[in-house]
């Protein structure tokens, strides 16, 4: 069990887990891994050939039969212990994060937290899985449904959740019976292989959850496998356009979520403290590297002067660090190349007025950019429509609550959006139509809980389910129908005609 205590030192391979032990790759090709908040290279993890990935779902095919059969009982039962221990050592998988993504452990925490809340959803799985029947529906004939495992499954996730976004695709795939293949992110890979260790530790049988590591070797075998029923992923518009187009060319069922550019609305009779707080917390929580981060602050009329100044005031206040300090609130991004590239926007729009200059605060050998704030920025710029995935927080003034919401709506994305106001009837207008799949309330990132499903509209989804909750118990069962009629055995006879209702 490869509990984490301290940082690295040495650079540590990082194998596969296939057929409920490590696999050593034999590709011979790797992928360095670093700590964000040093710049060291602390891993190099193996990168899978399409026969290692061929490995790998065989092995889940091969556990198939034996978990599908096993009883819901049991498989409750199962999932409460996984909940268990993955609840006892929720503090070792946060370590992981921070060391490999380097978000805040209390960060990292946080998103070991939700997704245990999906595990907890998992355990009622005997209820989740229920059909229905109608008894007599012609006489002597009942016609119930059932939901049945597709099979074998696959996961595709990014480096910004390790630990959660795996849990919200492994956790109701295999409480419905199907096996799994997960492909992490090669960037931060350590969370999910501590996670086989720990499914192998409370009792999920060899086979049933493999995980392989790769770049798009290893994606595009998993995209094209005859044994793969369905892929989630999770991860940028383009790559989930192309990973929904070759999944789904090659018969899959596939759910691909994509990227965002969320919009808070704040109009002028919001609470500018409350605003501001949320704003600073949603824009450069975990380095603004989430899909639900806002990065575009839409300040309707004469609450953008006083709502920017509150922001500027508390950026400061921030303290970026490593994210092993307790007392570090926003630690680094996830690579040297991804922070080059957020900081380039900074001050690359003409017109626009950078008020707060991350670059500023940036120092020593890690991958930091302190919080930044621009304002003025409008449709057409590169901070605007871009998805920048760093700690810059875009404000854009409107004159109108109509015209913000045609800003959202007109956005090729539709994740989340957000409105701040103490008009009740402004706020049930925006949620009435508003184009976005999530939507909160004087709530930031309003990212669902476990008993809903998280997901977009419009460019942030390809696919027609949203993932976790009851969309994803759906996701990863078929349902069929079944009609029977049990005759009398003393008057029975054989009836060759078409059935009829009657």
């Amino acid at each position: 069990m490869t509990d984490v205590v301290d940082a690295p030192t040495t650079v540590k391979p990082i194998n596969h887990w296939i057929s409920g032990r490590p696999y050593a790759g034999q590709s011979g090709r790797s992928g360095p891994v670093f700590n964000p908040a040093t710049g060291e290279q602390t891993g190099a993890v193996d990168f899978a050939t399409v026969e290692e990935i061929d490995k790998a779902v065989q092995s889940a095919k091969q556990a198939l039969p034996a978990w599908r059969a096993l009883s819901l009982a049991k498989r409750a039962e199962l999932f409460f212990a996984i909940r268990e221990l993955f609840h006892a050592k929720r503090e070792e998988i946060a370590k992981h994060l921070t060391l490999e993504h380097g978000k805040v452990l209390s960060d990292a925490m946080g998103e070991v937290t939700r997704g245990l809340e999906v595990i907890e959803f998992c355990c009622g799985i005997p209820h989740l899985l229920k059909g229905g029947m109608s008894e007599q529906a012609s006489t002597g004939v009942d016609v119930y449904s059932i939901r049945q495992p597709l099979g074998v499954v696959a996961g595709i996730t990014p480096f910004n959740f390790p630990a959660m976004v795996p849990m919200w695709m492994w956790a109701p795939a295999l409480a419905c019976g199907n096996t799994f293949v997960l492909k992490p992110s090669e960037k931060d890979p350590s969370a999910s292989f501590y996670t086989a260790e720990l499914l192998e530790e409370a009792g999920v049988p060899a086979g049933v959850f493999n995980v392989v590591n790769g770049d798009k070797v290893a994606v595009d075998a998993i995209l094209e496998h005859p044994d793969v029923a369905a892929v989630s992923f999770v991860g940028s518009t383009p790559i989930a356009k192309y990973v929904y187009e070759t999944a789904t060319a090659n018969g899959k069922r596939c759910q691909a979520l994509g990227g965002a550019k969320n919009h808070m609305i704040v109009l002028p009779d919001a609470d500018i403290d409350m605003a501001a707080d949320a704003a600073v917390s949603a824009a450069y929580g975990s380095a603004g590297e989430r899909c639900m981060a806002v990065s575009l602050l839409v300040a309707v009329g004469d609450v953008a002067d006083p709502l920017v100044e509150a922001i500027k005031q508390r950026i400061p206040s921030v303290k970026v660090g490593d994210g092993m300090d307790s007392s570090s609130e926003m630690g680094p991004l996830i690579t040297r190349e991804h922070r080059d590239k957020v900081a380039s926007y900074i001050g690359a729009d003409e017109g626009a007025t950078v008020v707060v200059d991350g670059r500023d605060r940036a120092n020593g050998d890690g991958f930091f950019l302190a919080p930044t704030l621009i304002d003025d920025v409008k449709p057409g710029m590169k901070a605007y429509e871009d998805e920048i995935f760093g700690p810059v927080l875009s404000v854009t003034r409107v004159s109108s609550y109509d015209e913000a919401v045609r800003l959202v709506n007109e956005n090729p994305y539709g994740n989340g959006t957000a409105i701040f106001t103490r008009d009740g009837g402004a706020a049930r207008q925006f949620q009435f139509e508003v184009q976005a799949g999530m939507v909160g309330i004087n709530v930031p990132i309003p990212v669902p809980v476990a008993y809903y499903s998280f997901g977009g509209w419009k460019a942030s989804l390809f696919g027609d389910r949203h993932i976790y909750g009851p969309e994803g118990i759906d996701f990863y069962t078929r349902s069929k129908v079944v009609t029977s009629r049990w005759p009398d055995p003393a008057t029975s006879q054989i009836d060759l005609g078409f059935p009829q209702t009657r």
